[in-house]
């Protein structure tokens, strides 16, 4: 498991070949398989098929063509329905939405969910790519899904077998990312030695060289307020009251 895990690369080219009924079943029964907060559950899956739909989630994702070539896409959501209809169900009230905590909650259960799914798709020899892109434009999205409220979706996956074979992107030094005690405050070295180590990569794949700094910095000067999330989460009944009132 630890080799499959570190092994992990991102596909963005499938082959014709069908994802069989059964493996997407042990996908899926992975990632409800999930821990979730307070067994809660606060995730569903959809998975789609459907050729025309992938067309349309591949536009709404900001033109990714990938997701309409993968087999299968599967839409990652937070789902906080299911706990409003189990509050009508015992009589209680259903507050939770008004709380930021929810967008917490929703976004970690979904992650692990993610998490899971990737792992069981890899082990079973199929390729992925998660897609963030379906936040773009997450009011078609949901219409297009038809979700209830307090449903959301999250994050994309694109799962296939591999048309071609994909180089392993380098990851940050370890120092990084996991820290000792306490947050380890030599970010910015740690920063431009990866700038070399990915630099390097993408000249032994025959890519424009850049520093990593250069090209994360340039997506969020780009992308100050990705999607159209800041209104829709309100429409979907996530309100997060509590935060504006203090």
């Amino acid at each position: 498991m630890i080799r499959l895990l570190k092994n992990h690369r991102s596909y963005r080219h499938y082959s014709a070949q069908a994802v069989e009924p059964e493996k997407l079943r042990l996908i899926m029964e992975a990632a409800q398989a999930a821990p979730s907060w307070v067994n809660g559950q606060q995730v569903s899956v959809i998975a789609v098929r459907s050729e025309e739909r992938r067309q349309q989630l591949s536009v709404l994702s900001g033109n990714q063509k990938h997701v309409a070539e993968a087999p299968v896409f599967l839409v990652f959501c937070m789902d906080f329905h299911r706990a409003k209809l189990a509050a009508e169900l015992e009589g209680q009230p259903f507050e939770t939405a008004e709380d930021v905590d929810a967008l917490l909650v929703g976004a970690a259960d979904v992650g692990i969910a993610l998490a899971n799914a990737v792992a069981a798709a890899e082990s079973l020899g199929l390729g992925i790519i998660p897609i963030g892109g379906v936040r773009r434009n997450t009011a078609e999205v949901i219409k297009l899904l038809q979700l209830p409220q307090y449903v959301f979706p999250v994050v994309g996956l694109c799962i296939g077998y591999p048309a071609e074979e994909q180089p392993q992107r380098p990851r940050l030094p370890m120092a990084a990312v996991c820290h000792e005690e306490i947050y380890n405050p030599d970010q910015l070295g740690l920063i431009e030695e990866y700038n070399v180590v990915h630099r390097e990569s993408l000249k032994a794949q025959g890519l424009t060289e850049r520093d990593w700094s250069s090209m994360i910095a340039r997506f969020y000067a780009l992308n100050p307020q990705y999607g159209d999330a800041q209104r829709t989460l309100k429409q979907q009944g996530f309100t997060c009251r509590n935060l504006n009132q203090q």
